[in-house]
């Protein structure tokens, strides 16, 4: 078998995808280390153990495995995270928030920098790597996304960047400097819609996508207990789901004298923020 019959075969085993051509190219060029300039080539032949991997991850794609976690790695902004089993995916639409934050920052000097609900650390660590005289602080509860939170670290040798495992609804305060900005994509989906999402979320931690009952339990736990962590002049964004735009402003209420509402690539209103 040729390359390319390999790279046609996978693809269309991979209809059921919303982009079948570009999962088999990530295949081929992250776990078969076949470049795409020799996908096309019909003149190359492929391994038993290459046929063996394809025929796996199809496998795997199947059960409705995220083809993120099979790479063991996923691009978010100008960086690559390693992402896997027990830490959300980083999502192309959670880029604005960190465009918005480095924008906001740009005339900051050294600014203390939360990311709460850290996860992966796409957002604080994407931060710290484009403002090296930030310190950013990012707080994570779950030992699975711990792992991969400390690896990207490491990964990018952010000394200006410290991970914390602590709980965003009972931590001690004493022990954190006050902040100039508070970041965070947190768990925000109504608990009764975990079961109807797709079967690739599904693979994802429950706890990084169960916002309790209404959704907004996490935003209610930053309102209450972090909003006042951060100086004047300072700023808080959060990513939030379709909708729930006008319900955080309402939780913030008399918090602060600034609120903007943006909206992703898809015209969703993706991202609030606050400030004084």
């Amino acid at each position: 078998m040729t390359v390319l019959e390999l790279f046609r075969y996978c693809k269309e085993k991979l209809s059921f995808s919303d982009s079948p051509e570009f999962d088999a190219i990530c295949i081929f060029e992250d776990l078969l280390g076949i470049a795409k300039s020799k996908i096309y080539f019909n003149d190359i032949s492929v391994t038993d153990e290459q046929v063996k991997k394809v025929e796996d991850v199809i496998n795997r794609r199947k059960n409705g495995e995220p083809l993120q976690y099979i790479l063991g790695k996923w691009d978010f902004y100008d960086l690559t995270f390693n992402v896997g089993k027990g830490v959300l995916i980083p999502r192309p639409e959670t880029e604005v928030l960190v465009d918005f934050a480095l924008e906001k920052i740009k005339d900051i000097k050294s600014p203390i920098i939360y990311d709460l609900c850290a996860g992966s650390g796409c957002i604080g660590l994407t931060v710290a790597y484009h403002r090296k005289d930030a310190t950013v602080y990012l707080l994570e509860k779950e030992e699975g996304a711990l792992k991969y939170l400390k690896s990207n670290k490491e990964k990018y040798n952010l000394d200006n960047a410290y991970v914390i495992q602590g709980d965003l609804f009972d931590i001690d305060f004493s022990q954190i400097p006050q902040a100039d900005v508070i970041l965070s994509n947190p768990p925000y989906i109504p608990a009764s819609e975990i079961e109807s999402l797709q079967k690739e979320v599904q693979f994802e931690p429950i706890t990084a996508l169960d916002g309790g009952t209404d959704g907004l339990d996490f935003y209610r736990c930053i309102a209450e207990k972090w909003a006042s962590k951060v100086k004047n002049n300072g700023f808080i964004a959060l990513e939030c789901g379709e909708e729930q735009s006008d319900d955080i402003i309402n939780l913030f209420s008399g918090k602060y004298s600034e609120k903007q509402v943006i909206y992703d690539f898809n015209n969703i209103d993706r991202i609030v923020t606050f400030g004084i």
